[in-house]
């Protein structure tokens, strides 16, 4: 969590009858200082405060992965995340992966050379997904590939070239760190 020194210490107020309280957090590498309801949806606020439209809402509890988010590098369904949650932690977005200058992720050059996406309402959230696998390990095997993007749902494609999209995602990494695949 990033520890932000010149944050107000009393920072909850009470507005209408409901509790709302201010959250600081890094969103795609950008400071953000919002007021929040207590009982709002990160989700929500990604999409509704900072546009970030590409966390998607689908099933709404947090089964199909269409609005994954990582948040401090792991990857959690931004549509059952309460916003205050994220009070001091780094969370990124679809729209945080291409560098500042436009220049693709090693993620989103591999779903597009792999054609690892089809109608792309699921793409944004599999791209993170995928973002925070290869953050945690930077040459997967296939199981360990099938193991964690079993936790979205993408009801229009099947999944081999989604499979082939992460091992090409992890071998273009690896070519930008130097490394040899």
């Amino acid at each position: 969590m990033t520890e932000y020194p010149d944050r107000d210490p009393d920072r909850s107020t009470a507005a209408d009858g409901e509790l709302d309280t201010c959250i600081e957090f890094a969103l795609n590498g950008v400071k953000q200082i919002v007021r929040v309801d207590a009982n709002a949806i990160l989700l929500d606020v990604l999409r509704n405060n900072h546009g970030c439209k590409g966390v998607r809402a689908s099933c709404e509890r947090g089964v199909c992965g269409a609005c994954t988010v990582l948040v401090d590098d792991l990857p959690v369904a931004s549509c059952s995340t309460f916003a205050f949650s994220v009070d001091g932690a780094s969370v990124e977005t679809v729209e945080g992966l291409a560098a500042p200058d436009g220049t693709l992720s090693p993620q989103q050059r591999a779903f597009s050379e792999c054609g690892g996406f089809q109608c792309g309402f699921c793409t944004s959230g599999m791209l993170m997904l995928t973002t925070g696998l290869l953050r945690q390990d930077p040459q997967p095997d296939r199981g360990t590939i099938r193991e964690w993007i079993s936790s979205n749902t993408c009801r229009c494609t099947g999944y081999e070239m989604i499979l082939e999209s992460v091992e090409r995602a992890a071998e273009l990494a690896g070519e930008t760190n130097g490394e040899s695949a």
